[in-house]
This record gives structure tokens, sequence and C-alpha cells, in this order.
């Protein structure tokens, strides 16, 4: 009895996922579980709405004054429903995350997706969409506008595209991969390492087969068409976002802890049962021969972390990739249950448990985050300077922000501060026009305006700083000296000129 066991459980291994047919899409498991991802979020955004998380006022700032193809750090798929939604309805943070709360949303249901056609059933399906739901990825941004929040349901798509194309070989899909490809590429450019490391993988492991297809080709064309705009952008502009690796390295020491941390915190995002889930798809991707067509996805997850290790990414990076991992391993628990090997399974429902009141803890800082009313307070501290001007004086004054976040701060709370257009010589801002001419004195917040002060004849301070947890305060610079196009360049930079606002903010909330 033993070695008929034994021979099943061996049998059982060897059966490939599904002859295939995928089962249905769980929908009375996966829409609740998505739908209270819905509930949350949009309860979250509704109780942050006193204030914008400072990437996603970024956002709005690019998207109300300065659409383009591209900008130095962001292309413009995140922008563009931040300028949608101040047409809409200005001001309204609410109307602004709504897009982020569908992307977030649509994660969960596509994750389950994949776990469908890897033959999973409603069981599986569920578990996958509860993983996806309870991630700190999803729950400590999927309600801000920002490029990182729209970009896991787009590697999602991919994935699951790719996936379901080794079941179905229907190279229509291949087409639809270079749609989703291009798009993603103009969201983050991210995934064109995501790509290239696919079809690297595909070449060590298959199905190769794919790569002599045609319209894998053309969608290949598809997706360079799409991407043709924010690259031709940045080729105009000298590659700035080459040169931002760099940069995003040396400030994983500072909000991180470096690249150990981040390395770390790439698998961790993934939430209490998700990361767990992660770590055992890859070791079923790797060892069982029933995932071995899809072995590629586990070399893509490794050769991505590798390269996000060596060159210092951001926590976030992978976040799109961790459904999938997810799925696979809850086909995996699902097979073992079909062999009759329930041991340790049961603990998968404790497990969620715990790690649902994590998501929800992270969901209530996120909160916090966004109701930290440093930006406002910085708005309105330098909207209080300008007032104080006459109107003289106010006609020949720029109002510029040291780096981009307080930039972004000065122009997203404009609109009820009643301030001029923001400059700053930091990230995109630094590649928007420049100030008039006209412009000969300057009303500068940050922390220190020693940059500037060389061309002006005079510099005196007119507020202190808003509080000591963020030390910006506003400075009147008289009598510029220099043209601006021959200031710029002197004071450009990607790198932001000071991180301690943003770094005491997420300290002082207990990030």
């Amino acid at each position: 009895m033993a070695w008929a066991r034994t021979s099943q459980q061996e049998m059982a291994a060897a059966t490939p996922l599904h002859n295939g047919k995928a089962h249905q899409f769980a929908g009375r498991v996966v829409w609740p579980i998505a739908a209270v991802v819905a509930v949350a979020h949009l309860a979250a955004a509704v109780a942050g709405s006193d204030g914008y998380w400072f990437d996603e006022v970024y956002m709005l700032a690019i998207g109300r004054d300065h659409l383009d193809w591209g900008s130095a750090d962001q292309p413009p798929v995140a922008p563009l429903p931040a300028w949608v939604s101040d047409v809409v309805a200005p001001g309204s943070i609410l109307i602004l995350r709504l897009v982020p709360i569908v992307a977030t949303v649509a994660a969960v249901v596509v994750a389950a997706l994949i776990a469908r056609e890897l033959g999973g059933d409603l069981r599986a399906q569920g578990i996958t969409a509860a993983a996806q739901a309870t991630s700190i990825s999803a729950a400590l941004f999927g309600h801000w506008l920002t490029p990182y929040t729209l970009e896991p349901v787009q590697w999602l798509l991919l994935l699951w595209l790719l996936v379901q194309w080794v079941r179905v070989r229907d190279d229509r899909l291949l087409l639809a991969l270079g749609v989703v490809a291009g798009i993603a590429a103009e969201t983050k450019f991210q995934v064109m390492l995501l790509c290239a490391a696919l079809v690297l993988a595909v070449l060590v492991c298959g199905p190769r087969e794919v790569l002599r297809r045609p319209m894998f080709w053309a969608g290949v064309g598809i997706g360079a068409v799409l991407a043709a705009p924010t690259l031709i952008w940045q080729a105009a502009h000298g590659w700035p976002q080459l040169l931002m690796s760099e940069i995003v390295a040396e400030e994983a020491e500072t909000l991180y802890g470096g690249r150990v941390s981040v390395t770390v915190q790439m698998l961790l995002w993934a939430g209490v049962v998700g990361t767990v889930l992660v770590l055992a798809g890859l070791w079923w991707l790797l060892r069982d021969p029933q995932f071995r067509r899809y072995r590629f996805l586990a070399v893509t997850f490794l050769a991505l972390l590798i390269v996000f290790t060596v060159t210092a990414g951001r926590p976030y990076y992978l976040a799109g990739f961790h459904g999938a991992l997810i799925a696979v391993c809850a086909v995996g628990l699902q097979r073992r249950r079909e062999r009759g090997l329930h041991r340790w399974t049961w603990t998968v429902w404790p497990a969620f448990a715990i790690g649902a009141l994590v998501a929800g803890v992270m969901l209530v800082a996120s909160v916090g985050f966004s109701n930290d009313d440093g930006g406002e307070q910085i708005a309105q501290r330098t909207s209080e300077a300008y007032q104080d001007l006459s109107p003289d004086e106010r006609d020949r004054t720029a109002v510029i922000g040291e780096s981009y976040i307080v930039a972004a701060y000065l122009d997203g709370y404009s609109t009820t501060v009643d301030l001029p257009p923001a400059y700053s010589p930091n990230r995109a801002y630094g590649y928007f026009p420049l100030p008039d001419e006209s412009r000969i004195d300057v009303l500068f917040a940050g922390t220190d305006p020693s940059t500037l002060a060389p061309f002006f004849t005079e510099v005196t301070q007119l507020r202190g700083p808003v509080s000591d947890e963020i030390d910006t305060a506003v400075w009147l610079l008289s009598g510029r000296t220099v043209p601006w196009h021959e200031i710029w360049p002197q004071v450009q930079t990607l790198r932001v000129a000071d991180l301690r606002v943003r770094w005491r903010r997420l300290k002082v909330r207990g990030g």
C-alpha cells in the first residue's frame, strides 16, 4: 500500500498543471476580496484627503502645468490622470485617487487570473487574491496616484498574458503583450528590464518557441512604438533618466537603509503571507517538474532581484511580480491537497488574519502620511511671504522651491493659498521652462539659499522654519545679476536638494 501511495504521488507530480483547460474564474471568491480592497482604499482616500502624499502632488504639478511626453524622472502616464482629475474636479484629492484605487483592485483580480491559468481552482485563486490584497505595497500606497501604484497591475497583466500564451498558444496574446509593455514603459522604465529579463529567461528555460513567432516580434514593434515618445523626449534632453540610477542608489542609504535592506524589503513588501508564498513559489518553479514550463518566471524574478540589489533600487520595484509567484505557490498547495498532503496547509488562513491586520495598520499609516500637513504649511508660509510683497514686487518676483518636493507642494496647493507657478532647478522642475527675465527677484522656499545667492545682490530671510520637523524657511533674493539661462545650468540638479523634509516626515510618522 505504501508503494501504491508513492507511485500515485509520483504520477501526480508528473501530471501537467492542466490539460489545455483552465478552471472557471472564481468570481464568487475573488470579487468580494476585490470589493473589500476597493472599499478600504476609498475609505483611506477619504480619510487622507486633507493632504497630498508628496509623490502624488508631484504628479499633479506635472500634469496640471507641464504635461509632456516625458520628464526628467517620470514618463507621462501617471501625470495624465492627474491632469484629467484636475480638469474634472479641481482640488479634489478623492477624484485624484480613483485611478490608483482601480489599478490596485485590478491587480488583485489579475493575480487570481494568473492562478487560474496555472490550473488553480477556487481556493487557489482565492489565496492568490487575498495575498495580493494584503501585500504591504498595496496597503501602503494603493490609493496614491504615483507611477509605482500603477505599475503592479501592468506587470501582472504582462505576466498573465505570457502565462496564458504558454497554455493556449494563441499568438494574438503576443500582440496584447506588446501593448501592455508599451503602456507600462510610458509609466515606469523598469518594465524594460522586466522584458529583457523575460527574454533571457525564456532563452535559458523555454518556451523558446515564443521567440520564433512572428506575432511576438510584431508585439515587440508595437511596444517600441508606444514607448517611443517618452524615449525620444529622454534623448532630446540628454537621457536624464539614466543619471537617476546613481541618485536612486544614494537615496537608498538615507531612505531605506542601503542595498541589503532594500533587497529584504523587496520580498517583505509582498506581505506577511505573501512573502512566504513568494519564496515557496520560487522553490516550486525551480524544483517541481509540473512547473517546468513556467520556470522562466523564477529565473526572471531572481535576475531582477540581483539587478535591483546591485543598483540599490527601491523596495517596491518588484511589487508587480509578487502576485505571479504567489499564484504558483497557491497552485502548488492545491496540488498537494489533491495528492492528499494536507499537512501545514491549514496554517494559511490564520496567517492571512495576521497579514490582513498588518495590511490594515499600513493602510492607516498611509492615511497619516498623506494627512501630514507639512506640505500645506510650506505653501501657506510661502504664500504669506509672497502676499506681504507689494504688487510691484510680486510682479518682478519668481517663486522657487529648493527641491522638487517643495516646488510640487507650492504648485499643488497654489489654488488654495494663492501662489503663482513655482520653479525649481531640481529633478523634473529643472527641465521645465525658466522664469521670465522680468523676474529679477526670487522668493525662495527651502533650507539653504546659498546655491542661488551668488547671483543676487541681497538675501533676506522673511520666514523661519515651518516646524522642528520641517525646516523649510522663506527667503527673498533681490537684484539678480545674471540672466536665468546662465544661472540655470549652474544650479540644475537631479539630486534632491534636501532629503531631510522627506525623511523626517517618514521618521516622525513611524515610517
